[in-house]
């Protein structure tokens, strides 16, 4: 047959199945056949799998990049920053750009990132901000990537005029509310107007579930009495603010019959109102992170100020019996996906971690000023294989569906997620364990542009090999062999998994 590549002798996982002494057949970047011992022309480029895991290329839904404000701190910003495709101030950034953080994806198998377009309160228009993030990534990005919207500003023009624009012009199908941080939180009112839109368009919604007003009373109480630490970043946000809002927004979205996607999920409370909700059949999906799996709030105390490294939102959780609940999440299906929530600050720069020294309290510092989030992009799906499923944790088709499979289909990437004839030949081969050496890890060894990692010390039991990108290879024993501009912007479609249900609460109809 006439393949481009052909992958040979490998153990080919889907979310649903697993294929051993498997080939896999690529044309023009498109998998084409899928069996053993395919015949292949002279001259088609092969790879000997060794009988190694080949697992579709990681899709993370949930990675900041170029993003140029400081929001989770309360800094002062309420329009949004025009770039046209030139990174302001370089020196002055702590995150990761287009180029550093596909860079960084692909090393550690993850093919395609759904990163987020930010809206600004006094933003007046989505377009143009839609338009930015363009430029920003255009020919800048080492993996195929997507767009959602985040919004903060739902005026009856954007949500009535420029959403149909944002689905049918630009082909994105998702955005992003915030029910805290002053300068991104929706009022309840303004997170209904969203829904309804949404609803008609068949748009997903994704929302970070806390309850900002308890987060600013606890906050301030806490200072009263200089617990100041980084560690209690988590004491200012119990579980219960997390699952406070997470059944509000449930209940509001019920009401609208509209589908949502509850972001970073990190306590066993909120994990029962998502399971409870689609126990009843509502289109409520659970995404949960690395950082609640692997981590536990200890990581906070490390030091005077180091625990800052680990301060996200919503925070680490110090009791295992959340780490427990998330686990048992992803193994009964709670959590749709696994994401990373990549939101980098660099820790040795004034305006990345260290903005938590600024105000006293030294030298610990006050954590309500620590910019929140952690890199992770890299680290994602590597953690899962060796910490999920070599560990026993999770299957291999478990660890599929949710890092890969699962984020295609929630999110309308229709040629993404799996490995068959007319997908995207988007490939992570790993090592055979009998020939890989495991390692514990460093920052040192990842390709993002941060100066830290958190899982710092974590023991890898394998790491991918070779990542392909439609048919390409762009990552191969530890190095970077792709291009930067081979990535593709992805147009795409509405969720293909159940969205309204046609069930009312009232009388009232949209």
């Amino acid at each position: 047959m006439d393949f481009d590549l052909v992958v040979r002798n490998g153990t080919v996982v889907t979310a649903s199945d697993i294929w051993e002494s498997c080939d896999i057949g690529v044309k023009d970047g498109t998998i084409v056949a899928v069996g053993p011992r395919l015949p292949a022309a002279l001259g088609a480029q092969e790879i000997d799998a060794e009988g190694a895991f080949i697992t579709p290329g990681g899709v993370d839904a949930h990675v900041h990049l170029s993003q140029f404000y400081e929001a989770t701190v309360g800094v002062d910003i309420d329009r949004s920053i025009i770039t046209n495709g030139i990174v302001p101030n370089p020196e002055n950034f702590v995150g990761d750009t287009f180029d550093t953080g596909t860079r960084s994806a692909i090393a550690g198998g993850t093919t395609t990132i759904i990163t987020f377009a930010s809206q600004m309160k006094k933003d007046e228009s989505i377009i143009a901000v839609i338009e930015d993030y363009h430029k920003l990534a255009k020919d800048q990005s080492y993996c195929d990537y997507a767009f959602h919207v985040i919004i903060t500003n739902p005026t009856p023009q954007i949500v009535e005029d420029e959403f149909p624009r944002m689905v049918d012009e630009y082909g994105i199908t998702s955005v992003k509310l915030y029910m805290t941080y002053k300068p991104l939180k929706l009022l309840d009112y303004q997170i209904l107007d969203v829904m309804y839109s949404a609803r008609k368009l068949g748009i997903t919604t994704l929302v970070h579930a806390e309850n900002a007003d308890v987060i600013d009373w606890m906050t301030q109480h806490l200072e009263q009495k200089l617990m100041t630490h980084p560690y209690h970043h988590g004491t200012s946000r119990p579980p219960i603010v997390e699952a406070e809002a997470t059944n509000r927004v449930i209940c509001l979205a019920e009401l609208m019959d509209t589908p949502i996607l509850l972001v970073h999920i990190s306590g066993g409370p909120a994990t029962k109102h998502i399971r409870d909700a689609q126990t009843r059949l509502l289109p409520i999906y659970g995404e949960t992170c690395p950082q609640y799996m692997f981590l536990l709030a200890d990581s906070m105390r490390k030091g005077d100020f180091e625990g800052a490294k680990c301060i996200c939102s919503p925070p680490i959780r110090e009791d295992k019996s959340d780490q427990d609940a998330i686990w048992a999440g992803v193994k009964n299906g709670t959590f749709t996906i696994v994401s990373s929530d990549h939101a980098p600050r660099k820790f040795n720069h004034p305006n990345g971690k260290q903005r938590g020294l600024k105000d006293g309290n030294l030298p610990y510092g006050k954590f309500r000023l620590v910019p929140n989030g952690l890199p992770g992009v890299e680290t994602r799906v590597p953690l899962l294989f060796s910490g999920g499923v070599l560990s026993g944790r999770i299957s291999p088709q478990k660890f599929v569906e949710v890092t890969s499979t699962n984020p295609a289909k929630l999110y309308g990437l229709k040629k993404k997620g799996s490995i068959a004839p007319g997908f995207d030949a988007d490939l992570v081969i790993w090592y055979s364990q009998t020939k890989f050496q495991p390692f514990k890890l460093t920052n040192e060894m990842l390709h993002h542009a941060v100066d830290y990692t958190p899982f710092e010390g974590i023991e890898f039991k394998n790491w991918p090999r070779y990542t392909i990108i439609r048919g390409k290879v762009v990552f191969s024993h530890g190095e970077v062999v792709g291009e930067m501009k081979y990535g593709q912007y992805i147009r795409r479609e509405q969720s293909l998994l159940p969205g309204p249900r046609d069930i009312w609460l009232s009388e009232w109809r949209p």
